[in-house]
């Protein structure tokens, strides 16, 4: 399965505007930001789940995340910074100070990264009904079936597809694919353990399934992320 067939999306650092009723289909990124809402809101459906947000509400978007928008009336001003590797932060919070955090931006983007990671308050709000408790169970059971799932649920399996794509922007097979893919990505780091190890572990068919998935997610294979890896790790030990 072709995971992320379109050319990434970009993250210009500094302001955006967006406009009212603006709706920008599920797209992926290869780089880490945040993402600080200024003013005005929108409801963002990604791979950890659907917010909508609002002035002072921030979402960290990792590498080879995708997400949908849907921009509310009043549109919405936000503030992109970077998020550099080994950031230890929250996926969703909250800033007091919009302000001060803008101000400090606008000299320096790196130092509105440090800010942000000063003052960010994590959130555990989210959107939890039935897509969004799907989404969850997809991350966390690569074996789920769809059928029986709906019918604890007490829904109709045949719906199940559509409606989640409505929210999601895509079908729960490709959701669970991709999460699948990025764990791999993640598992590249794990000294030790071996390709075929991984694989097993993650319900892929064989080790060579597992690396057509990073590929066609990433477009580098696994050997590329466990070089890139070894080397963050021995520079941190360094």
């Amino acid at each position: 399965m072709h995971l992320c067939s379109a050319p990434f999306a970009s993250a210009p650092l500094g302001h955006q505007c967006h406009d009212a009723h603006k709706r920008l289909d599920r797209h992926c990124h290869d780089g880490a930001f945040a993402t600080v809402v200024l003013s005005g809101g929108y409801t963002e459906a990604g791979d950890e789940g659907r917010h909508t947000v609002e002035a002072g509400d921030v979402l960290i978007h990792r590498p080879y995340e995708s997400h949908l928008d849907c921009f509310s009336r009043r549109g919405a001003e936000v503030l992109v910074l970077p998020v550099a590797h080994g950031d230890s932060v929250p996926l969703f919070g909250k800033v007091a100070d919009i302000d001060g955090l803008v101000r400090v931006a606008r000299r320096s983007p790196q130092d509105g990264r440090l800010l942000l990671l000063e003052t960010l308050q994590a959130s555990e709000q989210r959107h939890r009904d039935w897509p969004d408790l799907l989404a969850e169970q997809l991350r966390q059971d690569a074996d789920l079936s769809l059928r029986h799932w709906a019918a604890a649920m007490g829904l109709r399996a045949e719906s199940i597809s559509r409606g989640f794509q409505r929210a999601y922007g895509t079908t729960p097979k490709a959701f669970r694919a991709q999460a699948r893919a990025r764990a791999a990505v993640q598992c590249m780091g794990e000294a030790g353990r071996s390709l075929c190890d991984i694989a097993t572990a993650l319900n892929f068919a064989d080790q060579a399934h597992m690396t057509r998935a990073i590929v066609a997610l990433t477009r580098h294979p696994p050997r590329h992320w466990r070089q890139l890896k070894a080397a963050a790790a021995n520079h941190a030990s360094g």
